[in-house]
């Protein structure tokens, strides 16, 4: 009998507060802040300081989703995320809820734009290209090339007709969004661009690099007149009209630059909302603060400049000086107005700094009443810090620092009760409730290596790098004690089973045995928890990792020399040496029967021996690097291993096979804890997350997870045959080449492989319906009997059904996939699905399509004419129809809105507000109406 095992699958994943690798952003109310957390997306309440929901994608078929490289939201209470494999999800922010995936990019996700309106979103990436996508219609637009690298950073201008792109490869791209042509290419910086935004009001445009000094430009709007022009460039636009014929492209103009005080790369820059100050970000800690003068007081400020410059030059004694200073003057006072430098505009307000590094900047759209703004930092320490910007300084607000470590999790323990989990860190212990992910306390510590909590949960012993233990009260949150244990670090503790003790290793050499006991030191009134060390024993070479069996009748100790030394607990007697890794081995674990003993080792090998011989059972190449952790499962043979290939797998000591590999971990997995009685398995990540996979009820055979692998590896073969690796590489894009928004997939090859079902299922119900019809007018009459695959529909609706499955961005990739042959049967049943209303929009989109794709194979096809010609009469006439009931619609909402407007003096979202606070005062009154008189009634009565 083939036998079955039970599956592990990801639970909870906690202890992340915010990504080093992406960025944040506030929602469009100010209330919540945006917060990537590997491949979760955290929605912060910025005033409690809480994560109120987290948005997280369906676990899909091919695997585990990747981490988030990108977040914006749009005016609208959608949220857009940029994912590591290239895909976009839209969110709605108020509902948690996934909107739509967005598939186009084979890269990952670098920038992430909506519009001023939030209809259009563009998306850059590291495939150098960058995609317009209509976010109502959920579709990709076109794709624009052009950049030699990366894509940093997006911006619309000009009521979302152009967009302003900046790469690695130093240079801005002018797109025109109508014409999908590049229009102006911007040079001029020494190094990579890594970010560029637009005030408000769309004056300047900044630049960020690694350059010491920020670049400016002038924005020209196709509806700005000269006049405009010369607020900004001043005396320059006096020159001949030639430079206007050749100017006629250019959008952006070069304004000036201002020294920056770091020296560090520029990562972001950003306006607030209100335009008034500018932000810098630096790789580093700071952020430069500038505050933006309007164009009043920047002309002010240019005069007070010019008129400074004439003092300092009429002081000069030397009378040619002198003549040439008033007639530079006289030339200056001439222009109608004073040229506006940059410096006149932008000037230095402070510099934030912060602890850490700064990942991340974000300036709350909201302004505060006592404040010129709030801005939100996110550090590559795991932690979000809320500043208040004033004119004078800036003050810490907040900071949300507790729900995770500021570094990765080097190990965690389980209770024996598994009610409480605890995870060690460079400076803190954290103890948690693995069910629900919560923390509950927060310890300062040394940097913790491994841990161990007693019996009853009061207390907690922890071994530092610096080789002490710490004594951890659980209760109070607090380090009651620390013992200098070790003259290293203290690598491994293995508590000793049915005893008040533990046994300890380190890199000094040493194997020390403790007992730990509650007394009552003179003069207090409470117990105090103390470890006192029984026996030492000196080892040949530095101890990393300790066990002792669950019969406490042997404790084994592997060493830096690769082996592993088994001994007698009570006479510490030599019993066993187990010799075969090429590396030292930096895991192992006894089973609960004492039978077998596991070592996993830095040579990326597991091997299985048994511990009455001491004989090597098997050798299991388990990893691509390192094996960072090995336990089994109480009372079987099943273990669980991790290691530096990010992976956690599940293996059967007795067959020495692999039963699952648990994929989620996005950096080297240090440590795992399994629970007393299996259910559940914890991991701890440099990734600085904690994730919990529960077993479930489904059943699971060895033979049909091989087979799951092998369908990966060939479904990955697949994706690079997409890539086309075979074939010589493509020439670079020519320049503001455009091309199609969509990309191929697994995905849009089996929604071609649908469509092209349901045609064939469809034509055969066609040519049956036909056939009975042919035997009724014989006189042959016969019961028709339905096919039970079309659903009860008809052969058009049947198909219709599968077209209309389809993801809407993944359309055109699916049709043209399809052969010419099922396109022309495709066109031949659009003209009767017209006839639906709610399709048109479906239906319009699949012929033009269509036509676009075999346009010149149409053309050539006699037999396609007729179908053409009827179309071209349908659609019109329906694509009206539906325009005229939508303009209707339209202007009945707005003629509701006005009337709304003109009873309330609300606006008119909060019309229904305004409407349920009336109806709850009719129903008080009415209340109040009904308790008088039966107040009434009742005296009535007494009198009586």
């Amino acid at each position: 009998m083939v036998k079955a095992y039970l599956r592990y699958e990801p639970a909870a994943e906690f202890g992340v507060i915010v990504s080093v690798e992406s960025n944040i952003t506030y929602d469009s109310s100010g209330k919540h802040l945006l917060a990537p957390a590997l491949e979760k997306l955290g929605v912060w309440h910025v005033r409690q300081g809480v994560c109120t929901k987290t948005l997280t994608a369906s676990p899909s078929s091919r695997g585990p989703c990747l981490a988030v490289t990108y977040v914006a939201s749009s005016p609208s209470s959608l949220v857009a995320s940029g994912y590591a494999d290239g895909s976009i999800r839209i969110w709605d922010g108020d509902k948690g809820s996934c909107e739509t995936t967005l598939n186009g990019h084979k890269g990952a996700v670098t920038a992430l734009r909506y519009n001023k309106v939030g209809s259009l979103l563009a998306s850059g990436s590291k495939d150098n290209d960058v995609i317009l996508w209509d976010v109502v219609g959920e579709t990709g637009l076109f794709r624009l090339r052009g950049h030699r690298d990366q894509v940093t950073d997006l911006v619309f201008l000009d009521s979302g007709k152009k967009l302003v792109s900046s790469s690695k490869d130093k240079f801005l791209r002018v797109w025109d969004l109508e014409t999908q042509h590049c229009m102006q290419i911007v040079s001029g910086h020494h190094s990579e661009i890594w970010s560029i935004d637009v005030d408000p009001e769309e004056r300047y445009l900044v630049t960020g690099s690694a350059d010491l000094e920020l670049r400016f430009y002038a924005v020209k709007h196709d509806s700005m007149n000269g006049e405009s022009m010369l607020n900004v460039s001043g005396a320059e636009n006096e020159k001949s009209g030639e430079l206007s014929t050749e100017n006629k492209w250019e959008v952006l103009k070069q304004f000036g630059e201002i020294q920056r005080q770091s020296k560090d790369r520029v990562a972001t820059v950003r306006f607030n909302k209100s335009g008034n100050l500018l932000a810098c970000q630096v790789a580093g800690k700071t952020v430069e603060i500038f505050r933006v003068l309007d164009e009043a007081e920047s002309k002010c400020k240019a005069k007070r400049r010019i008129n400074r410059k004439k003092e300092k030059k009429s002081t000069k004694v030397v009378a040619e000086a002198t003549e040439n200073v008033e007639a530079n003057h006289g030339t200056e006072e001439a222009g109608s107005f004073p040229v506006v430098t940059v410096p006149d505009v932008f000037k230095l307000l402070q510099t934030v700094r912060a602890s850490k590094k700064i990942c991340s900047i974000s300036f709350c759209p909201i302004t505060p009443k006592k404040s010129l703004a709030s801005l939100a930092l996110s550090l590559n320490n795991n932690l979000l810090e809320f500043y208040s910007i004033e004119s004078g300084a800036s003050t810490k607000t907040l900071a949300i620092e507790l729900q995770g470590h500021r570094s990765d999790v080097r190990s965690i323990t389980l209770s024996s009760d598994n009610s409480l989990l605890m995870s060690t860190s460079h400076n803190a212990v954290k103890i948690w409730n693995p069910s629900t992910g919560s923390c509950l306390r927060t310890i300062d510590s040394g940097y913790g290596l491994c841990g161990l909590i007693v019996p009853h949960n009061k207390y907690a012993i922890v071994g530092t790098k610096d080789g002490k233990i710490e004594i951890i009260d659980v209760g109070s949150g607090t380090c009651s004690e620390g013992v200098e244990a070790h003259g290293g670090s203290v690598r491994s503790i293995a508590a000793i089973p049915n005893e008040n003790g533990f046994v300890t290793g380190s890199a000094d050499h040493d194997v020390k045995f403790w007992e730990y006991q509650l007394t009552q030191k003179p003069g207090q009134d409470s117990k105090c928890f103390t470890v006192s060390n029984v026996r030492t024993m000196k080892m040949n070479d530095d101890v990393l990792v300790v066990a002792v069996s669950p019969d406490a009748k042997y404790v084994a100790a592997a060493l830096l020399d690769c082996t592993v030394k088994v001994f007698f607990m009570d006479s510490l007697k030599f019993f066993l040496s187990l010799y075969g890794h090429r590396l030292p081995v930096l895991c192992m674990d006894i089973s609960s029967d004492g039978e077998l003993i596991v070592t996993g080792s830095a040579d990326k090998n597991l091997k299985i021996w048994g511990l009455d011989f001491g004989d090597c059972h098997k050798s299991i190449f388990a990893h691509a690097d390192s094996v960072m952790a090995v336990q089994f499962v109480r009372s079987t043979h099943y273990m669980f291993s991790a290691g530096k290939d990010r992976l956690v797998k599940y293996w059967d000591a007795d067959k020495f096979e692999l039963l699952l590999t648990l994929e989620g971990h996005l950096a080297d997995v240090w440590c795992l804890a399994i629970s007393s009685r299996g259910d559940f398995v914890v991991t701890g990540s440099h990734d600085r997350s904690i994730r919990r996979w529960d077993r479930t009820e489904e059943p699971f055979f060895i033979e049909e997870e091989k087979e799951k692998r092998l369908e990966e590896m060939f479904e990955a073969d697949i994706d690079n045959a997409f890539e086309n690796r075979y074939a010589p590489k493509e020439e670079l894009p020519e320049e503001g080449a455009v091309a199609l928004a969509g990309k191929k997939t697994q995905e849009t090859l089996t929604a071609t492989d649908s469509i092209i079902d349901a045609l064939d299922v469809a034509q055969v119900e066609l040519k049956r319906i036909a056939e009975h019809e042919e035997e009724k007018t014989r006189g042959k009459v016969a019961d028709f009997e339905p096919n039970m695959i079309m659903l009860g529909l008809s052969p058009l609706d049947y198909v219709l059904r599968a077209l209309s499955n389809i993801n809407a961005n993944d359309l055109e990739q699916t049709l043209l996939a399809l052969p010419f042959s099922d396109a022309l049967k495709l066109l031949s049943y659009s003209k009767d699905w017209t006839s639906n209303p709610d399709k048109v929009e479906l239906v319009c989109r699949i012929v033009t399509m269509l036509l676009r794709m075999h346009h010149s194979q149409l053309i050539s096809t006699p037999s396609a004419r007729p179908v053409l010609t009827v179309l071209k009469e349908i659609l019109y006439a329906s694509v009206k129809e539906c325009k005229d009931t939508i303009g209707f619609n339209l202007a009945a909402m707005d003629h509701l809105k006005q009337l709304m407007a003109s009873r309330s003096d609300a606006l008119f979202r909060d019309a229904k507000s305004k409407l349920l606070e009336i109806r709850s005062q009719q129903s008080k009154r009415l209340e109040a109406r009904t308790e008088s008189k039966t107040e009434k009634r009742k005296r009535k009565k007494q009198k009586k």
